[in-house]
């Protein structure tokens, strides 16, 4: 059973401290140096979001987690998550190996906009004083590249297509245009609504302009990658009021303060036994008695900051990108509904990711495609009800499925 098919991006400029988030995010360590090109190849790994686990609210004394962690209550949910090299201006032309790059995150489902919310690099990404460079700038260039990427790909023979289409060739014009633009990870649901934000529903294909060609670009963009921003560096004086701007210029875009290497280094701390520490806690605890001095300063510099903001950042990025903008909530399939056991007798072993909006034909068809094809019923684990394929999940839901193949199995 896939326990997420989900695809988190890092993206930015470099030295913003995107290899430093991904680290922090995944435990995994990476190449982390101040210049440029130190990624070449895109780091890949498996992050984790949270949720509070719904063997507290059936009242269980524990869980047996399985494809994913339950850690004092919270669910810990993995996704995929990959870190590309940083971007330069021009990185849509090719420049500093940026085609290269943006194409590793072409079938993202989120794209983590790391900045530098301090100021401290200019578009280049060379080290600079704390507030010498402007953060807005900085996302309006990385949006810019990205958007100018897609722009470059879906423009190619458009005139062509859109005749070919308008002339009755293809009947089915949405479906086409998605067939095109599938290695982007677009749907059709994509394609549908960034034509109807555009203004384009009643608008011949071959009488698009330019202008309407950019404008569905970056519709598409914002439907199918939706764009968190990581204000990274948070811990350094400069970032306050930047992220308070940042805030007002991207009304319509999270902004998360964050401070990466903070993460990075309360999560190692905690693997070594120095502290007690879940990500995404407000606070963690010191419980080793000969703690460094100069680690004990650092982390009483990381406390202050987590009163300040409320965390590092890192799991509050993870959580708005994953259930906010890709607006998916966790399912608890189980074989035995009275006592939420898999055939192995395991308690709530697995937990599902799915949009919101999903039926209990779609999570029979997540857990296996027979399942799906086979669906009798399902059995609403919490209040015992049997439901039908068409009953639309709930965020913490269990459900039995019964179907052909299960019973024959």
């Amino acid at each position: 059973m896939e326990a997420s098919s989900i695809l988190v991006g890092i993206v930015g400029k470099t030295n913003t401290g995107k290899s430093t988030f991904f680290s922090a995010a995944t435990e995994i360590d990476v190449p982390i140096e101040n210049r440029p090109f130190v990624t070449i190849d895109p780091n890949i790994g498996v992050a984790y979001v949270k949720r509070k686990c719904v063997h507290l609210e059936l009242g269980l004394i524990a869980c047996n987690a399985s494809n994913s962690i339950c850690k004092s209550g919270w669910r810990f949910i993995p996704v995929k998550i990959i870190d590309v090299a940083g971007l330069v201006p021009g990185a849509h032309e090719g420049r500093g190996l940026g085609n290269m790059f943006l194409d590793h995150v072409r079938r993202a489902d989120v794209l983590l906009l790391v900045i530098d919310a301090s100021g401290s690099t200019d578009e280049e990404g060379r080290p600079v004083k704390p507030g010498s460079f402007d953060p807005i700038i900085e996302v309006k260039q990385m949006i810019y590249e990205f958007e100018e990427w897609m722009y470059s790909i879906i423009r190619k023979d458009w005139e062509k297509i859109a005749r070919y289409i308008d002339t009755g060739g293809i009947q089915d014009s949405i479906g086409f245009i998605t067939q095109r633009l599938s290695g982007l990870g677009v749907s059709r649901r994509h394609v549908a609504e960034a034509i109807q934000l555009s203004g384009l529903e009643n608008k011949k294909l071959s009488s698009w302009t330019s202008s309407d060609l950019r404008r569905f670009t970056s519709s598409i963009r914002r439907v199918s990658k939706p764009i968190v921003i990581i204000a990274n560096k948070a811990d350094i004086d400069t970032a306050e009021d930047n992220i308070k701007r940042l805030r007002d210029e991207y009304k319509d875009i999270p902004v998360i303060p964050t401070s990466s290497v903070s993460e990075l280094i309360l999560r190692k701390s905690s693997s070594k036994g120095i502290i007690e520490y879940i990500p995404g806690d407000r606070e963690f605890k010191i419980i080793s008695k000969n703690t460094p001095r100069e680690l004990s300063r650092i982390l009483d510099k990381i406390a202050d900051y987590m009163r300040k903001w409320g965390s590092t950042g890192v799991q509050e990025a993870l959580n708005e990108a994953v259930f906010n903008q890709l607006s998916q909530i966790a399912v608890y399939p189980v074989e035995d509904h009275n006592k939420y056991t898999d055939k192995q007798g395991r308690i709530l072993p697995d937990t599902i990711l799915l949009p919101r909006g999903s039926t209990a034909r779609d999570l029979a068809y997540r857990i296996h495609t027979e399942l799906g094809e086979t669906f009798i019923y399902a059995i609403n684990a919490k209040t015992k009800q049997r439901i039908g394929e068409s009953y639309i999940l709930n965020d913490n839901d269990v459900i039995k499925i019964v179907a052909v193949a299960a019973r024959k199995a």
